[in-house]
């Protein structure tokens, strides 16, 4: 069973930074100064487990276009077992708990091939396909 938490404590942000190391930094490729942006102190996270075990994490913040969700990882051998869609299901259950406003812009940078798990969720891409931390990224909107 996976069970997903708002990170509460130091110790839970250091699980969700070590599961962005192993995804982002050492199998993307990620640059280090990229991944870890700043943004860290200024954002709501959150850990997926199975069986007590860190597997799975994501963020989201306020910016000046509205809500970005980001930094969503699984590790490897627990992709396509329903970590993303439970980590994502979370992350908007704890945004529309905030009672933000309609209208309210919910937005991120997915990689080709997670949109279609942010699909499930009303996110449609805009734009053209761009290039991230070395990755092909298309943007993609929901509004509240």
């Amino acid at each position: 069973m996976i069970r997903v938490k708002k990170v509460e404590n130091e110790s839970e942000l250091k699980e969700a930074f070590k599961i962005r190391e192993i995804v982002f930094i050492d199998e993307q490729e990620c640059p280090v100064d990229e991944e870890f942006d700043g943004f860290d102190d200024d954002s709501t996270h959150f850990v997926a487990y199975q069986e007590g075990k860190p597997v799975g994490c994501c963020r989201y913040r306020a910016t000046e276009k509205g809500i970005k969700l980001e930094r969503f990882a699984v590790l490897q051998e627990l992709r396509g077992k329903g970590v993303g869609k439970r980590l994502v299901q979370t992350a908007l259950g704890n945004i529309d708990a905030a009672n933000l406003p309609e209208g309210t812009l919910l937005y991120l940078h997915a990689q080709i091939p997670a949109m279609a798990l942010y699909s499930r969720f009303g996110f449609e891409s805009i734009g053209e396909k761009f290039e991230e931390a070395g990755l092909d990224h298309f943007e993609m909107r929901k509004v509240l």
